[in-house]
C-alpha cells in the first residue's frame, strides 16, 4: 500500500478530524473512499444510467399527438 502526503491549512485539518470523528471515522478514511470514488470506474453510474434508458424504453406513457413550438416551450410570463 502506497502513501501520500499533502498539505493542508491547519485549521482545515482540526475541521475535519472533529467531523470525521463525529461521523465516527477517520480523515484518512474518509480520504481513501473519496479517493477510491474519484479513481473507479463508475459502474453504478453506468448501471443507473442503464435502468434509466431501460425503463424509458419500456414506458407506456406517451406525450400524444401535440407538438409544440420553441417559442411556446420557452414563453416566459410572469
Amino acid at each position: 500500500m502506497a502513501n501520500l502526503t499533502i498539505t493542508l491549512d491547519d485549521d482545515l485539518l482540526k475541521r475535519a478530524r472533529l467531523k470525521a470523528v463525529a461521523q465516527g471515522t477517520s480523515v484518512n478514511a474518509v480520504l481513501r473512499d473519496y479517493l477510491q470514488q474519484f479513481a473507479g470506474d463508475d459502474a453504478a453510474r453506468i448501471a443507473a444510467v442503464q435502468r434509466i434508458l431501460e425503463l424509458a424504453r419500456s414506458s407506456k406513457a406517451a406525450r400524444g399527438d401535440r407538438r409544440w413550438t420553441r417559442d411556446e416551450l420557452y414563453d416566459r410570463k410572469l
